[in-house]
């Protein structure tokens, strides 16, 4: 198998530091090859701009979709950018690991998935028909690959819990997981998260480690999270409604989530995760 690491913390003696070798000791050690992009060592540039097209007519105003599907297209992209979608394309299983700040990810990952993902590479694909919408929400350039996130954050899972005040994990990771993943095709697993990461002592670090372990071991079997796909019948086109009865019962961000025993399965491995994080 072959799997990439994301890797977004700046201080390499952090928690997240040794969770990331830990990662890639335990991948290689199983046999995997694992490419590691380390965003803060890479010294990575986080914002897209006119500077990511150097061969845009820039006597034009700079249009990010559309200097981007250019150069794309052109071949014309710049190195940094074309290196980490080679990893994409080489990849089988890719890991997104990054505390939570301010209820999503550091800006550095956020430039990462703007700058890399390319129109024409991670978006903009696919037929646009009354019967389709692109190929995107289960579908698209990385179908066939998996993702999983591997955050920490110094709240509790009661915090993170439905009724807490942070509001559900789930919903806080959604935009990410659904909208950043699953749009061009990634099968995504339950995340793996470290709830109250500031209060890590020996034995919890051993006991968490090891939890993070098996989750790698059975990355390529694990059921993914049941996300309904775009174009196979269950959204109306081109509304991208829900069709009527489906999810009945259900609201928000939990409405596009398949039926309710692959649900049950998806949110019984989250729980589990959680439980052993969250019980020190």
């Amino acid at each position: 198998m072959n799997v990439l690491l994301v890797y977004a913390h700046p201080e390499p003696r952090s928690l997240n530091g040794s969770m990331r070798d830990f990662m890639v000791d335990r991948l290689r050690s199983s046999g995997h090859a694992v490419q590691l992009s380390d965003l803060y060592a890479m010294h990575w540039k986080a914002s897209l701009d006119a500077e990511d097209f150097p061969q845009r007519d820039a006597t034009q105003r700079f249009d990010p979709s559309m200097d981007s599907r250019h150069a794309f297209v052109e071949g014309t992209q710049i190195a940094d950018v074309v290196a980490e979608q080679d990893k994409l394309r080489w990849a089988d299983l890719v890991l997104f690991q990054f505390p939570m700040w301010w209820f999503s990810m550091p800006a550095m990952l956020k430039g990462w998935f703007e700058r890399v993902y390319a129109y024409g590479f991670a978006y903009g694909v696919g037929e646009h028909s009354e019967a389709r919408w692109g190929e995107r929400y289960g579908e698209g350039s990385f179908k066939g690959k998996r993702a999983m996130l591997v955050v920490t954050t110094g709240g509790w899972a009661e915090h993170y819990s439905e009724r807490g005040i942070n509001g559900a994990i789930d919903d806080v990771l959604f935009p990410i997981q659904h909208g950043m993943l699953f749009y061009p095709g990634f099968e995504v697993l339950p995340p793996f998260v470290v709830f109250k990461s500031g209060a890590m002592h020996a034995q919890r670090y051993e006991e968490t480690v090891a939890a993070l372990g098996k989750r790698l071991d059975e990355a390529m079997v694990a059921q993914p999270i049941a996300y309904r796909r775009q174009n196979h019948g269950d959204y109306l086109i081109p509304a991208l409604t829900l069709k009527p009865g489906l999810s009945e019962g259900r609201s928000g961000f939990a409405l596009h989530r398949g039926g309710e025993e692959q649900c049950d399965l998806a949110a019984e491995g989250r729980g589990e995760s959680a439980l052993r994080q969250a019980s020190y």
